[in-house]
C-alpha cells in the first residue's frame, strides 16, 4: 500500500467545505493518513496555495499550516484542532500570516488550489523552534522517506 493522505471532509481534488475557510470557522479539516514506509519516525506536515495572490498570474506560495514531529504512531489529526490540542511532541511552524496553527483558504480572487503535503521523515527534528516552510525543508533535507499528496480547491463565495 502506498503512503496516502485524505480527509472526510473532501475528495482529493475536490472543493474544500467553507467551514475550513475565511467564510466558515476557519478550522482545519480532519486529515487522515495510512501506507506509512518502513523506518517513519516522524511525520511534518505543510498546507500551501500556489495560486496566491491570483491563479492567472501566481506570485507566491502561501503557507497556510506547518506542524512537524508527528510521532510516527498517529495517523490522523482531528478537525479543527488547534496547537493547544495537538498531540504531545508535536510543534508548530510559521505560516505566511507569521503565527502558529492552521490559516484556512481565502484567496482574494479566483479558485486556488491547496495541498497538504505530509511527509514521512525518517528522524525527529528536534533543534526546530517555529520553523517557516524553507527552514523546515531544509531540516528535512535528506531524511524525506516519502510524501502524500491531499489537493483541495476553493474559490471564496
Amino acid at each position: 500500500m502506498s503512503f496516502q493522505l485524505r480527509s472526510a471532509a473532501f475528495e482529493n481534488g475536490g472543493e474544500i467545505p467553507a467551514i475550513y475557510t475565511c467564510d466558515g470557522k476557519d478550522v482545519s479539516p480532519p486529515l487522515e493518513w495510512d501506507g506509512v514506509p518502513q523506518g517513519t519516525k516522524s511525520f511534518a506536515l505543510i498546507v500551501e496555495d500556489p495560486d496566491a495572490p491570483d491563479p492567472a498570474n501566481p506570485k507566491m506560495i502561501w503557507v497556510h499550516w506547518i506542524l512537524f514531529d508527528i510521532p510516527s504512531e498517529i495517523d490522523e489529526l482531528r478537525e479543527g484542532v488547534t496547537d493547544a490540542m495537538l498531540p504531545p511532541g508535536v510543534k508548530s511552524g510559521l505560516n505566511d500570516w507569521h503565527r502558529t496553527g492552521y490559516g484556512g483558504p481565502c484567496p482574494p480572487i479566483g479558485c486556488h488550489r491547496y495541498f497538504f503535503r505530509l511527509y514521512a521523515l525518517d528522524t525527529m527534528l528536534d533543534s526546530l523552534k517555529r520553523p517557516t516552510r524553507p527552514e523546515l525543508e531544509a531540516a528535512m533535507d535528506g531524511h524525506v522517506l516519502s510524501e502524500a499528496v491531499l489537493l483541495g480547491t476553493y474559490q471564496k463565495k
